[in-house]
Order: C-alpha cells, then structure tokens, then sequence
C-alpha cells in the first residue's frame, strides 16, 4: 500500500491501539493533520488550547490507563512549547510519545523559518528520541517508539519528522501491536538475600511508590503486608496503589506526610522499598534518615539502587514478579509490639490533625471526598492544595491520582484532567490553586469544546502558598513577589469559556456547589475561598529530620 509519510505515521498510530492523540497544528505539520482529517472517523484528535496543554493532557492521558499518551506539535514553538511536558512525564516516569514536524531536510542547519534542534533540546528528558531522515524508517520507528516508551521503567519518546518525510511516498506494510519487553524478576540469590534481611526485622515497614503502580502489584503488596504483619505508606507517587481507607495504610510519606507514616518508616528496622526513588523530600538528611533501618530495596531500573540512599540488597527487577518469588520465602508471623507503637503514632497523629471547624484546606477536600464515586480520578496542581489533597483524599482504585512529583509543574492539572477524563469517560476533578490555575487556564476553552465533564476545585487564598509558608517559617516573613492581589473574578472568567462556576464561603455552600457540578455534563468551577496564611502540616524542614518535624504553628 503506497502512502505519503503523513499517511504511514497515522496509519501506524491506529496499528499500535492509538484511539486518542493530544495536539495544535503548524506550518511543519500540516501534511500530518492532512492525514488526521482523513482518519477522522478511526483517530480522535483533541485541539487543545496551547502545546503545553496537549503534552499534559497526553500524560493524564497515560497515568490514567498505562497506555501510551500521544502528542503532536509543529517545528519551532510548538515543538519547545511541549519541553515542561515530557520533562514532567519524564521525571515520574510516564509512557508518552511526542511526535513534532520540523523544516524539510534540506533546509535543516541552515537556520530556518522555525526550525529548531528539538531532538538536541529533549536528549536529556527523553528516553529516546529520533529525527527520521528516511521514509523507509517512520513505520518501524513509530513501533520502535511504543514499545521503548512502556518497556521497564516507562518514559517519554520523541520522534522528529521533517516535512519532506511527510510529503515523500513508501509502501506501508501493516505489522502486529508491539509488545513491551517481557519484564523479569530480581535474580533468585538477591531474592534470598533479601529474605533473610526482612526474615530477620522485627520492626518491618513496606515504602510504595509510583513503580507499583507500573508494575500492577497492588495485591502481591497486600499480600507481603499481611504476611509480615507490616504499615505501608507511600511516596506522592504511589497514592492509589492501595485503597488510603485500608487498615494497614499509614498515609503517605515524607516532607509533608502524615506523622504516623513517618514516623514508623523512621524507626523501622527494615523497609522494603518498592519502586521508589528515596529523594531528597522523602528522606530529609539523609545522613539521619531511618538510622536503624535495612534496606531491601526493588526497582526495574538498577540506576535507582542505592543511589541516594544505599541499599543493604538491591534487587533489579519488576516488583509484581520479584515479590510473587519473594513472599514465599518469607517466615512472617504476628507482631504486636510492633503494632502497639503503630497504634501509638496513629493516636499521635489524631492530635496533629487540623480538626478546626469551618472552610478550612483539610475541610474542602473532606467535603469533596463525599461526592467522589469508587472510579474518579483526581487531579491537582503543584502548591499547597497539592499537599492538603494528597494528605486528605479518598482513593480506591489504582491510577486514580494524577499529579506532577518529580518536576512539581505548575499548570500540569487542567490539561492532564482533561486527558484522564477523556481516558477513562469518567468525571474528573482536578484540585488546584489561583496561582497553579493561572498559568494554564486556556485549557478551560479545551475542557468546554470537548464537553469533559471535569469538576474544578480551585481554593483561592489569593497568594502563592507554597512559596509564601517557605517565606514565612525560614526568610522572616518577606513575603517577595507572593502576594498575587489579582482582581480575577474566576467563576465569570469559567462563564466567559463557556462553563459554569460558583463561589463557595463555607463548608454547606461547598458542599451544595459541589453537588451541582458534579451533578454537571460539562465542566464546572468551584471556588473555594481560604485564609492566605494556610500552612500545609506536618512539614520537614528542607535538610531537616524526624527531630525538626514541624506539626502544628508555632513550633
């Protein structure tokens, strides 16, 4: 079958199970949107309002499902403007496949209308990246791509094509839907190493995070937890790997976690780490992090081993199929001392809790908890709301929790609620900050065209809170460039798109909102009006320990 370059890529797109592709269309591209219009009927596309928007939507898109997210952009700025998104993909490892035009061959080094070296630019925030010089290569670099893009750790792909390559013509053979690589589990002696480490703890603590979730290893973590009679807590990354109302679930761990996670994490003897990275808001100092702990530490990615903080065994290797051959070989056993001091800390964290009445951060998404259904996904922003999210929300179902860890992007909730909305036909709700929202709301325009029916939770205190709890606790209270003093009217600005919106003072009038716009068919903004001087608590100082946590204002 003799098609154009254009004709290849989108027909290689629908041969890999593509259904959806994220994009904005420019000079460079053009013969590619040609051959989208002619695909219509097989490949949606969703126009979003900015290339930023599209890569964000195609990662809410990935982490709601696991599947590839697809994004297309033009040479030039519309090929940097999608950079803060694959670096976010990137840095918490999603499966995405960037495709950009560029100027044609002839015209590359020479300085062109647009044209830019966007595969010199994503080297370093890329798994992989290709510039087809060669029609003959696009369908089988496409392949190549997806299969790149979900093998091991999963990540971000960019595939360059110059607009000649579009234009040119090649036989196109139709081929089978790769598969990744077949993962494989940790070497047997590791595994026995690592047996005899937890074999030997009395005090054991099981850490999660966003690799789980890759890996599909919800039950074999159950199973170990039970087996060990072991807490579980997460990083960010890992909220809704396990239902966050399960008896063994401390809550997330780290600069901003819960106390009670933290803390049976600090005085474990042995923490069985499973895909997490132990950066640096995990672990604070990492010189006085979990002193009496042994690591047993497992990862797809060996780079991850003992690379911040070192490992008593390392084991490379998928999770779900290492802990199939590991928990056989556990001993186990019932552990009440270890249980008593668990329960301790849990009545410890009770009165660290902001247990204050009215329209408090912790209140709003206790109040919001009460309209989510089993299967909605939540997305947030990067800022306090963030935190107050990750710290209050109920989840139940893996991959339920879409929110930007490692590079912490402002503007990434909107357009990757659009994508998990889109992803998984359920309504979505992103949780986001006046500041956060501010930087990518033209997505609204997206969310109203394609009618997605995503519930905005916006808590406005009128500041950039994150950075302003900073300014206040360690720059003696210079509060430079926080104080936002905008004048926007967000639930006009939400009309003015073509949604609707309300204000909410109090917990009844957010309760009532919120029961109207998840009662919706379109998007629908709640805001939700909160002191500026908010903290988010508990909170480890940056370079601090277990010692220095901050729980409560004033300390």
């Amino acid at each position: 079958m003799l098609l154009s370059g254009a004709d290849i890529l989108v027909e290689t797109l629908i041969e890999q199970g593509c259904k959806t592709v994220f994009g904005y269309p420019g000079g460079q591209i053009l013969n590619v949107y040609d051959s989208l219009y002619k695909y219509r009927d097989k490949l949606n596309h969703v126009l979003t309002a900015h290339e930023q928007g599209a890569a964000h939507a195609a990662d809410g898109y990935a982490r709601a499902t696991g599947e590839v997210g697809v994004v297309i952009a033009t040479s030039g700025p519309g090929a940097t403007n999608l950079v803060t998104g694959i670096a976010t993909a990137y840095l918490d490892s999603v499966p995405m496949v960037a495709i950009t035009g560029n100027v044609p061959s002839s015209q590359i080094g020479t300085d062109s209308f647009q044209e830019i070296d966007i595969t010199g630019i994503t080297l370093p925030i890329t798994k992989h990246n290709y510039f087809v010089g060669r029609i003959e290569d696009l369908a089988d670099t496409v392949r190549e791509a997806f299969k790149l893009a979900l093998s091991g750790r999963p990540g971000p792909v960019l595939i360059d094509i110059p607009k000649d390559i579009q234009i040119a013509k090649y036989e196109y053979t139709p081929a089978e839907r790769v598969v990744p690589e077949a993962p494989h589990a940790a070497r047997d002696k590791r595994i026995d190493q690592a047996a005899a480490v937890i074999n030997d703890s009395k005090q054991p603590f099981i850490y999660f995070g966003g690799g789980l979730l890759a890996s599909g290893a919800k039950e074999e973590l159950l199973a170990l937890a039970e087996k060990l009679d072991a807490p579980i807590g997460c990083s960010m990354m890992g909220l809704s790997g396990v239902p966050t109302d399960h008896p063994r679930f401390l809550g997330m761990q780290g600069m901003h976690g819960h106390y009670a996670s933290s803390t049976a994490m600090h005085n474990a003897d042995c923490i069985i780490a499973l895909g997490v990275r132990f950066n640096d808001r995990v672990t604070g100092n990492r010189e006085k992090f979990a002193t009496r702990a042994k690591i047993v530490h497992i990862d797809i990615d060996g780079a991850e081993l003992s690379k911040t903080v070192s490992a008593n065994v390392g084991l490379r290797g998928d999770i779900k199929l290492t802990l199939e051959k590991l928990i056989p070989k556990l001993s186990g056993g019932q552990k009440p001392d270890w249980q008593k001091k668990i329960a301790r800390w849990r009545i410890e964290e009770k009165d660290t809790l902001d247990n204050r009445a009215g329209m408090t951060p912790r209140n709003a998404i206790l109040t919001l908890n009460r309209h989510l259904k089993y299967n909605t996904p939540v997305a947030t922003d990067v800022g306090q709301h963030q935190m107050w999210t990750a710290q209050n929300i109920s989840l139940k179902n893996p991959r339920r929790f879409i929110s930007s860890g490692g590079l912490g992007t402002m503007g990434f909730g909107l357009g990757a609620a659009i994508g998990a909305q889109i992803a998984t036909g359920e309504k979505t709700v992103l949780v986001t900050g006046d500041g956060s929202f501010g930087m990518c709301l033209q997505e609204l325009a997206t969310a109203v065209s394609q009618n997605c029916p995503v519930v905005i939770l916006l808590l406005n205190n009128g500041v950039l809170g994150m950075v302003r709890q900073w300014q206040t606790l360690f720059f003696d209270k210079h509060y430079s460039q926080t104080v936002l003093d905008r004048k926007t009217n967000f639930v006009k600005l939400a009309e003015a798109f073509g949604a609707h919106g309300e204000t909410a003072t109090t917990v009844e009038e957010l309760d009532k909102a919120l029961l109207n716009a998840f009662a919706a068919d379109g998007p629908y903004l709640v805001e939700c009006m909160i002191d500026k001087d908010e903290f988010v608590l508990p909170m480890l100082p940056p370079g601090g320990s277990m010692d220095d946590m901050i729980v409560k204002v004033g300390d």
